[in-house]
């Protein structure tokens, strides 16, 4: 029974690793439905072992008159005390 039971963790490692990716849903159903085959498998642990590209984020400078609330990141009026969004003091 122990031996099944690392079998099944061991085929679906893949997923395992993957799980918090982006295409996890892809990783697993490819490891799911091919898995079988050692191909699939490879291909699925290659997949979740991949790094993601993370997306470029682009800063637009933006002109704001007042400031930031520390709290909550709401814009407060210029010479404001407390903030409009969650009552602290800014």
């Amino acid at each position: 029974m122990l031996h099944l039971a690392v079998l099944i963790l061991l085929y679906f490692l893949p997923a395992i690793i993957g799980r918090d990716k982006r295409d996890a849903t892809g990783i697993f159903l490819l490891n799911l439905f091919l898995g079988w085959t050692v191909i699939g498998w490879i291909v699925a642990l290659v997949w979740a072992c991949a790094a993601e590209r993370n997306p470029q984020v682009h800063m637009i400078p933006v002109a704001v008159v007042g400031r930031y609330c520390c709290r909550c990141g709401s814009v407060t009026y210029p010479g404001a005390h407390y903030c409009t969004g969650c009552g602290c003091t800014v």
